[in-house]
């Protein structure tokens, strides 16, 4: 006889198996020629493609009838400590995401059915002595996997239909460090890279890559000084040592060159006192090779191809490291488009990174007076020595862009883009020296968030020409969206904002056809797939962390009253 509890049991696991057969059956490998090639059904890596236009042409949501989405499922994925910031990746039909912690879940695209979850163990004691902790903002899916880094160092293989552990590999020892993954990784060409945390710590942050099949590291790239006696000349005081630097979010690859191209964070410590002697004086004289720069890495042997440093000498956390890399083609050019933490958007030759173009996405900025659109070279920079400095630092700390990707519509030729227009006050703090690794921030100065000296804090979506920069439209926000932005083959442009607000904007006028309220704020992704025909928006929702924790003193309410540890997926769809 078998017992009400037991059938349950039986009836599930039925359920599961028919569920996980029929995944199999229409299941198709994803190598690198398929993540190249794209398919609006799918969203195979960070961005969609190697492209990096989180765009999806799938049309059957559109201007017509964006008015009746609704939600169609959600998720909660349970210890969601300072929000959710993950990228959702859909493969077949089974969408992917990770929460807090690493936790790692595959879930039925149409229905939000559990296929599996991945709960890693934590070092709790490790976690709580981390600054950029918990959260992570994604994973990769190659050769039957899904790739997920975890906070305390390591790297995981998972079977993408069981979710079973595949490998391990331990890369770094955050136990001594403090630092590790928050990013998500990079599949291609039979490799999985992954940047590191660096910046504000004393500690050479690497850029890894290991073999998908076995969790070999294949090779690695520090991003302070690298292996050239060159680049290490450029650190004053053998500061490469202790430099900082990290790729803390996912670059891309490009074929044509063979070339992983990904961006690097800032030195440490963050603030120098050495003003305008910052190649001689300082904590560390020099421009600091290869901090603040986009770097294109030989996918084969991780050495350097070609490089631009977009801010030698980074005193003001402008990293290069939000990680946006788009591919465009126009009028026999091939361009890469790549967003620096400043707010000013930089045009690379796709071929060897020598400067097209430099433009400025954000009103605010007075770092600099402005960046040489033909040479990349900064102009009038604004170095600091120790104390108070006068007025306000432009933009904040935060940025004026930040992890949150753009979008880029081949249909319109546009490239969609939040802009964030806040200041700082600033005191620099002169460090006692740091000459190893260890476990310290190093950060060098006190800050507060403050007003622009044209008004008041905001943020907005510009829709640009993404290699002149010309502005088509814009929409105004009280307050910086931290969420990514997507754009459709439906002509839509979604936002989902920090109060809680997803929007759909018309993409050739910017008119807003609909909006729904999540119930917290968005710091995360937005993506578009296909599961039995049927076309579905998924974001992440959930509100906490390094920038957001200023949102509640800085504005108020609701921010002040908005959770800080919960955490849901919300899935839309059509009526």
């Amino acid at each position: 006889m078998i017992h009400s509890n037991g059938k349950k049991r039986i009836a599930l696991a039925v359920a599961l198996g028919s569920l996980l057969a029929a995944w199999g059956a229409n299941a198709q490998q994803v190598d690198t020629a398929r993540i190249e090639a794209g398919n609006p059904n799918d969203w195979l890596t960070y961005h969609g493609t190697y492209k990096g236009y989180d765009y999806s042409a799938l049309d059957q949501i559109n201007t017509h009838n964006v008015k009746n989405l609704e939600v169609a499922w959600t998720h909660i994925p349970g210890k969601s400590t300072r929000g959710l910031q993950s990228m959702p990746l859909v493969a077949d039909g089974v969408l992917y995401y990770t929460g807090s912690y690493s936790r790692t879940f595959a879930l039925d695209g149409a229905t939000g059915k559990l296929i599996w979850s991945f709960l890693p163990e934590l070092d709790d004691a490790l976690v709580s002595r981390q600054t950029h902790s918990p959260y992570t903002r994604g994973l990769a899916l190659g050769e039957g996997k899904a790739f997920v880094g975890t906070v305390d160092g390591r790297l995981f293989a998972l079977d993408a239909k069981t979710g079973k552990v595949v490998w391990e590999t331990k890369l770094i020892d955050s136990q001594k460090l403090t630092v590790g993954f928050t990013g998500a990784p990079l599949y291609a060409k039979g490799k999985v890279i992954i940047g590191s945390q660096g910046g504000e710590w004393p500690y050479k942050g690497p850029i890894f890559a290991v073999d998908a099949a076995t969790g070999k590291k294949a090779w690695e790239f520090d991003t302070a000084g690298g292996d050239s006696d060159e680049a290490k000349k450029t650190w004053g005081n053998d500061g490469w040592r202790t430099g900082g630097g990290g790729g803390w979010m996912p670059g891309t690859y490009d074929s044509e060159t063979n070339a992983v191209w990904w961006g690097t964070a800032n030195p440490a410590p963050l603030y120098d006192w050495s003003g305008a002697d910052y190649k001689t004086k300082g904590a560390r004289p020099g421009d600091n090779l290869y901090t603040s720069s986009v770097v294109a890495l030989d996918i084969d042997t991780g050495k350097l191809k070609f490089y631009h440093q977009e801010l030698p000498h980074d005193g003001w956390d402008f990293d290069s490291a939000p990680g946006e890399f788009v591919s465009i083609d126009r009028d026999g050019k091939k361009y890469m488009v790549h967003a620096n933490k400043s707010g000013f958007i930089f045009v690379y030759d796709r071929a060897d990174a020598k400067i097209e173009n430099v433009w400025p996405l954000v009103k605010n900025y007075n770092f600099v007076k402005g960046i040489d659109p033909k040479t990349g070279e900064l102009i009038g920079r604004r170095d600091f020595t120790e104390g108070k400095q006068d007025g306000v630092l432009c933009p904040h700390i935060s940025g004026g862009v930040s992890w949150n990707s753009g979008s880029y519509s081949p249909k319109t030729g546009m490239y969609y883009k939040i802009g964030q227009e806040w200041c700082m006050t600033l005191t620099v703090v002169k460090t006692t020296p740091v000459t190893e690794p260890q476990v310290q921030l190093n950060i060098g100065a006190d800050f507060k968030i403050a007003n622009p000296p044209t008004g008041e804090i905001y943020g907005h979506l510009d829709a640009r020409d993404p290699i002149t920069g010309k502005l088509k439209w814009e929409v105004r926000y009280p307050e910086p969206p931290m969420a990514s932005v997507l754009s459709t083959g439906g002509n839509l442009v979604f936002v989902p904002d920090s109060r809680g607000t997803v929007h759909a904007y018309n993409a050739e006028n910017g008119a807003e056809l609909w909006n729904h309220g999540d119930g917290v704020g968005h710091q995360g992704g937005i993506i578009s797939y296909s599961a039995g025909g049927k076309q579905y928006v998924a974001l992440t929702a959930g509100f906490g962390g390094m920038v957001s924790d200023d949102f509640g003193p800085a504005f108020g309410e609701p921010y002040k009253s908005m959770p800080r540890d919960e955490g849901i997926l919300v899935v839309y769809s059509l009526k």
